[in-house]
């Protein structure tokens, strides 16, 4: 089993994202700017619907590992730390999700 984390993969993109972008294409994705990183999550998350759908259990894989650092990056970009999201995941656990959905501002 593997020790390896999201934290870590948070740790990793921020350094990553110090780099030079002739370096690095963390870097140069931040340095894109958010409107670039975004449209590539949601092509990674495109590409893992698809993976999904066709029950390809190695693309899904790889594809899940790409919207995952793609997420973290577009979150690095923002400024807005991953224990964020978690928090807010743990919040949401106290309530099934049908409550949840039934909660938010219409």
């Amino acid at each position: 089993m593997s020790e390896f984390s999201l934290q870590d993969l948070e740790e990793i993109v921020a350094a990553r994202a110090k780099a030079s972008p002739d370096e690095s294409w963390t870097a140069k994705l931040v340095a894109a700017g958010q409107e670039k990183a975004a449209k590539k999550l949601g092509e990674e998350a495109v590409e893992t619907v698809i993976a999904a759908i066709k029950q390809d259990r190695q693309n899904l894989t790889s594809e899940s590992a790409d919207l995952l650092y793609h997420l973290l990056v577009v979150l690095n970009i923002a400024a807005l730390p991953l224990q964020d999201v978690l928090d807010e995941l743990q919040r949401r656990t106290g309530q099934s999700g049908l409550q949840e959905k039934a909660s938010r501002p219409k």
